[in-house]
């Protein structure tokens, strides 16, 4: 299995990541898509991805998850949202 990593910016220690490791979350908005850019910046990243018929979805991310989750364009990855309110607005 290894040992776990120490990453450079903090102190907390990542435990290891097996490929036959699966992932169960409560947000039930999950929208599987195709990362089409990362662009990242002092210490956060933007990260877009094509969820289909045009619609990209956004994401700030630390640059440090984009690095430990081994982001890239051409990726698949899922857009995880989760949220308190949604709000309606009108004309």
């Amino acid at each position: 299995m290894g040992r776990p990593r120490e990453t450079r910016q903090s102190k907390h220690v990542t435990p290891p990541i097996r490929k036959d490791d699966t992932i169960k979350l409560s947000a039930r908005n999950r929208i599987k898509g195709k990362i089409v850019e990362v662009k990242k910046g002092a210490t956060t990243a933007h990260v877009r991805i094509n969820v289909g018929a045009g619609q990209i979805v956004t994401s700030a991310i630390t640059n440090e998850a984009v690095n430990e989750l081994g982001l890239a364009p051409g990726m698949d990855a899922y857009a995880v949202i989760k949220a308190s309110d949604v709000m309606i607005g009108v004309d």
